[in-house]
């Protein structure tokens, strides 16, 4: 079986579903989902990342987004609907929320698992990635496996991404 930790801030769409399930053609696939909400951390870098995406709308919201024990509610349940959704398409699943350090988590359940690579799941950070802040750039140095880096996008949208040693 192919174990692959899967690092989100948000749940999953049926596209990434379908996506991160097949990447590994008929191998049977376990995840273990570590669910990363952003909160109301980095909220002047999200709002440049929705500026240049166009997505103005959002950059005003940014702010709305609830932090701290108040997200802790809804990232357990778009954790829920993650694990959900990735068991109905056939593959084991287990997961957390992460509240702190999510690279060190991330390392440890690597080491645990055995785990065979990592899969960052995330929408674009334009700013973090440009400075090899984002998770999967980190990531990189903290973990003894390949880390695939994967932008989540609408339902009716293909998920992308890049491999990364």
């Amino acid at each position: 079986m192919f174990t692959s930790v899967l690092m989100i801030e948000k749940p999953l769409t049926p596209a990434d579903v379908e996506f991160v399930t097949t990447l590994h053609g008929d191998d049977r696939t376990s995840f273990v989902v570590l669910m990363q909400p952003r909160g109301k951390q980095d909220v002047l870098l999200r709002a440049i990342d929705d500026v240049a995406l166009g997505e103005f709308d959002d950059a005003v919201r940014e702010g709305e987004e609830p932090g701290g024990e108040q997200a802790q509610a809804p990232a357990e349940l778009a954790l829920s609907h993650t694990l959900a959704a990735l068991r109905a398409a056939g593959a084991e699943a287990i997961g957390q929320v992460v509240e702190d350090h999510p690279l060190d988590l991330l390392r440890s359940v690597v080491e645990e698992t055995g785990a065979d690579e990592v899969i960052v799941l995330t929408t674009p950070h334009f700013v973090e990635e440009f400075f090899h802040r984002d998770w999967a750039s980190r990531a990189r140095h903290k973990v003894g496996v390949p880390v695939l880096k994967l932008f989540s996008h609408a339902a009716d949208e293909q998920p992308q991404g890049s491999a990364e040693d």
